[in-house]
């Protein structure tokens, strides 16, 4: 491909003349001349590269069903607080008789289903009565159906799966299959999104197959929230805090942090508050910022497509969408599994982070920085340069790059790719992280045309400078089929991340924001065709 194919965007307010490497007409001047062939639900642009379809397809299953906490009242449209304590206090009054035999009703109704219910049905006793004075000491029956008066089944995919995202498994059994986890965004009842996951393996000439899914959904066991100081800090800058300030409040607390000492030392600042109205609001606010850090704990004995991961704050209210899994490699060798999503609270959005070493065990925390405004954040998968690397869609328009000394804070960002051809004309951006190659960070992305049609492309980024774009795809690699509109979210292909297996890259992608397929193709052909001008 011409050299003038390398650009460099090094301004947040870009023009036609601020590209590195030649004029912006002769950096997009290539054209593929390719003709579409169509497969299971898209359409492949194919110019000499082959895109084997593995024939996997996943479907909404209503009768993926979790049992999740519920508190009566906070549904109403109407303000106003839950009525958690008028309804413990009718349990506190019942007989024991009764609530002994209104607790077996429901035993053998529901025990079937989930074989932890009584876990289930404790832990949201204690959510629900944890500010409740009930005047008594219940008996484990009582608790237990007070647990059950707090809890509702929901039908995690009564609507729709989509938006995959795919990483090597943190363990391999050597066999020379390399094993998968497939992140999977649920979609239920009220259009609310959780996060589940699918597990599978592909060989070692391409065939991919997907395991078999468990039967019992679980969401896991809430546990203390990990806090990143720089995020407080980062966060408290935005709000317009002065740094003096911020640090006094902060105090002597650690890079990193858990609930308790966290609450311990806003125990500390109680007498001052009365004196100081900016601490006040200054505490104030960073219980507001701590509210979003969170942990989730599975049990060993459930498999990973058991495990969903449920909205627990208020930043997350109506779901959390689009988890892009990667896995990372630290200056040590050490693997961790991040994912940045995005949570929804019905009127605002927002970025956070999931870390996990072997998705049993996870955590839950918000990113920081202009850089991570809004949605479409992507790791990359290891330091460049001693620095933290992702992909950023900030401005909702333009894919760029964003540094930082701080995995959790993300404070500027350089544009790299701009909206140009009529497929992407309207927005641009990532779908996933980025895949290390011989000859740079391989990026599926994302583009948005006439009719709201969605369509994955390609680039390819220097692997010591990812601000310069080496090669990308001028027509799609993947789009929407034009006989299929009848559909949940009609001209829409769509992932959230692939991985490379050897020369193959394993593709999933959601169609129609309904189901989900795989495909493959090579590593390889996808850039000669990409470096390749006709």
């Amino acid at each position: 491909m011409a050299s003038s194919l390398t650009t460099l965007f090094t301004h947040d307010n870009w023009s036609r003349d601020e590209i590195t490497g030649g004029t912006y007409d002769e950096l997009f001047e290539t054209t593929f001349n390719t003709a579409p062939v169509e497969i299971s639900g898209f359409s492949i642009m194919n110019r000499g590269l082959k895109i084997t379809e593995t024939g996997i397809e996943l479907y909404p299953d209503r009768f993926r069903v979790i049992a999740g906490f519920f508190a009566p009242g906070r549904q109403e449209v109407r303000p106003g607080n839950t009525r958690a304590a008028r309804l413990c206090l009718r349990i506190c009054q019942l007989d024991e008789q009764t609530v002994v035999a209104a607790i077996r009703e429901i035993e053998a109704r529901y025990s079937d289903q989930y074989p932890n219910l009584h876990d289930i049905f404790i832990e949201h006793a204690v959510e629900a009565t944890s500010h409740i004075d009930l005047g008594m000491e219940p008996s484990m029956d009582r608790r237990l159906l007070l647990g059950a008066l707090f809890t509702r089944e929901y039908s995690i995919q009564a609507s729709s799966v989509c938006n995959p995202s795919a990483v090597l498994h943190p363990v391999q059994d050597g066999s020379g299959d390399a094993a998968f986890i497939l992140s999977i965004r649920c979609i239920g009842g009220e259009h609310f999104s959780t996060i589940g996951f699918r597990t599978g393996r592909i060989s070692p000439n391409g065939g991919v197959t997907i395991d078999e899914v468990g039967s019992f959904p679980r969401i896991g066991r809430g546990a203390p929230g990990l806090h990143y100081r720089s995020v407080f800090e980062t966060k408290l800058a935005e709000f317009g805090h002065h740094r003096e300030d911020v640090a006094f409040v902060l105090g002597s607390l650690p890079a990193q942090f858990y609930d308790a000492e966290f609450n311990a030392h806003l125990g500390t600042l109680a007498d001052i508050q009365r004196t100081q109205p900016q601490v006040l609001i200054l505490v104030s606010r960073l219980r507001e910022i701590a509210q979003s850090s969170y942990g989730v704990d599975f049990p060993g004995e459930s498999s990973i497509s058991e495990r969903v991961l449920w909205p627990r704050v208020a930043a997350e209210s109506h779901g959390i969408e689009d988890a892009r899994f990667v896995r990372f490699m630290d200056e040590s060798g050490d693997i961790t599994y991040y994912a940045t999503y995005t949570a929804f609270g019905g009127t605002s959005i927002s970025q956070q982070l999931i870390e996990t070493k072997d998705f049993a065990t996870f955590n839950m925390s918000p990113l920081a920085g202009s850089a991570a405004y809004g949605k479409g954040l992507a790791l990359f998968p290891r330091k460049i340069n001693g620095q933290y690397v992702a992909l950023s869609r900030s401005d909702q328009e333009t894919n760029a790059i964003t540094f930082s000394d701080d995995l959790h804070c993300w404070k500027k960002y350089q544009h790299v790719q701009a909206p140009i051809e009529p497929w992407e004309i309207l927005q641009l951006g990532n779908c996933g992280s980025p895949i290390e190659t011989k000859e740079g960070w391989l990026v599926i992305t994302h583009g948005v045309g006439a009719m709201r049609a969605y369509s994955l492309g390609a680039i390819l980024l220097d692997l010591d400078h990812p601000q310069r774009v080496l090669a990308r795809l001028k027509e799609p690699l993947i789009s929407p089929r034009e006989d299929r509109r009848d559909v949940y979210i009609p001209n829409v292909v769509y992932s959230c991340g692939a991985f490379a297996h050897n020369d193959t890259l394993v593709l999933p992608y959601g169609s129609a924001d309904e189901t989900i397929s795989i495909a493959t193709v090579s590593i390889d052909q996808l850039l000669h065709v990409m470096r390749t001008n006709p």
